[in-house]
């Protein structure tokens, strides 16, 4: 289905994806027949079990994996490879260590030809954001974990893609640290919205992220099923002990244990 043009809204969609990775020892089918349709500037989380295919999904999103068969559609056209438009963030972070950290928000928007101004308004723009105003000129080795994961953050923002793609970028970070930057990610996502596909292991953090929440079988992984979390769009940690938050857990911890 090369060089197919889809003619419809939808942002990104996966159509009848599956992908079978072939190895000296076996075949091994990660995905079977994955189908789902993102709309812009929605913040979608993808859970399951270690193993489902979480990741498998997020490549091929990617254009980094070739489906074995179905396509994946981006903004009307179909995926053949990676692509600018499409930024990946990955569990550990990928600052440069040679840059300060407003080299590394400035990388972007230098690689795309910007003026000096316009790269200067991006950086101020992201240190703000991500509250590093006072460690612009600090190298990555001087930071903590956090911060450098901020940094990859407004790194990833700063040149403008389209979607971002984060494979469990808080997942090496302790509990304090990732719910704080949990808040953060959000913060951000309402003030410059992108489309974000976000996978975890923790539904926790995919019920406080997520605009939605897909829930992946086990392996060959597809979608058993989706939920909408309606909580608005500012949420604090104060949303984690409320009513609803705590039900709609429990209710999709259940259903992922088969009760």
């Amino acid at each position: 289905m090369k060089g197919c043009v889809l003619q419809n809204n939808l942002f990104l969609e996966f159509k009848g994806v599956s992908v079978k990775f072939n190895t000296e020892q076996m075949d091994l089918l990660a995905l079977s027949d994955f189908n789902l349709s993102v709309s812009e500037n929605e913040f979608i989380c993808i859970v399951g079990e270690s193993g489902c295919g979480k990741t498998t999904a997020l490549n091929v999103a990617a254009g980094l994996i070739e489906p074995t068969s179905g396509y994946v559609m981006f903004k009307g056209k179909e995926i053949s490879g990676p692509d600018e438009s499409r930024a990946v963030v990955f569990q550990s972070d990928a600052v440069f260590p040679w840059m300060t950290v407003q080299e590394n928000i400035a990388f972007g928007p230098k690689s795309q030809k910007k003026s000096q101004k316009e790269i200067n308004s991006s950086v101020d723009q992201y240190l703000n954001l991500i509250g590093l105003q006072e460690f612009r000129t600090a190298w990555p080795k001087n930071l903590s974990g956090g911060m450098r994961k901020r940094v990859d953050l407004a790194r990833a923002y700063a040149s403008n893609p389209s979607m971002l793609l984060m494979d469990e970028p808080f997942g090496a970070l302790d509990f304090i640290m990732k719910e704080n930057l949990q808040e953060q990610l959000r913060k951000l996502f309402n003030l410059d919205k992108k489309t974000i596909i976000f996978i975890t292991h923790d539904l926790e953090e995919a019920l406080f992220l997520g605009d939605r929440v897909v829930v992946m079988t086990s392996r060959p992984g597809t979608i058993a099923k989706i939920v909408k979390c309606d909580f608005g769009e500012e949420r604090t940690f104060a949303l984690r002990s409320k009513p609803e938050f705590i039900n709609l857990r429990v209710e999709l911890r259940k259903f992922m244990e088969g009760k």
